[in-house]
C-alpha cells in the first residue's frame, strides 16, 4: 500500500518501544491493528460499491441491448410475417374467386340473359308441357 520495506517497519517498531516503552507499546499496536483494519474494510467497501455500481451500469447496458437486439428480431419477423401475408392474402382473393360458379354472370351480363331466356327457352321446347315422367312415358 505505502511501499514500507521489512527493515523500515523494523526501524518503526523500535523507535516506538524507545517513545512509548514496553508497556504502552502492546495497547498503542492493538489500536493501531483495529484502526488499520477497520481503514482496510472501508476501503473493501468502497471497492465494492464501486465495482457493483460499474457492474449495475454494464447489465443495464447489456439489457438495453439485449432489448434492442429483441425489437430489431421482432420487427423483422414482423416484416417477413407481412411479405408473406400479402402474396398470400391475394392467392386467397384470387382463389375465392375462382370457386364462384361460373353461371353467375354480373348484373348488365344476367338482364341480357334474362331477356334473351324466353326467345331461346320457348324455340328449345315444344308447347306442350315436358316433364321427365311424360316425357319416360312418351319414350315407351
Amino acid at each position: 500500500m505505502f511501499d514500507i520495506s521489512f527493515s523500515e517497519l523494523l526501524l518503526i517498531a523500535v523507535v516506538a518501544l524507545i517513545v512509548l516503552g514496553p508497556e504502552r507499546l502492546p495497547k498503542v499496536a492493538r489500536t493501531v491493528g483495529h484502526l488499520m483494519g477497520r481503514a482496510q474494510r472501508y476501503m473493501n467497501d468502497v471497492k465494492s460499491d464501486i465495482q457493483r455500481e460499474m457492474d449495475l451500469e454494464e447489465i443495464n447496458k447489456l439489457k438495453n441491448q439485449m432489448q434492442d437486439a429483441a425489437n430489431s428480431v421482432r420487427s423483422s419477423v414482423n416484416d417477413s410475417v407481412n411479405t408473406i401475408k400479402d402474396p398470400l392474402s391475394e392467392a386467397q382473393q384470387a382463389l375465392s374467386d375462382l370457386h364462384k360458379p361460373l353461371d353467375t354472370p354480373t348484373e348488365p351480363v344476367a338482364a341480357e340473359k334474362k331477356a334473351a331466356l324466353p326467345d331461346t327457352a320457348e324455340a328449345a321446347q315444344p308447347a306442350s308441357t315436358a316433364t321427365p315422367d311424360n316425357a319416360n312415358k312418351a319414350k315407351e
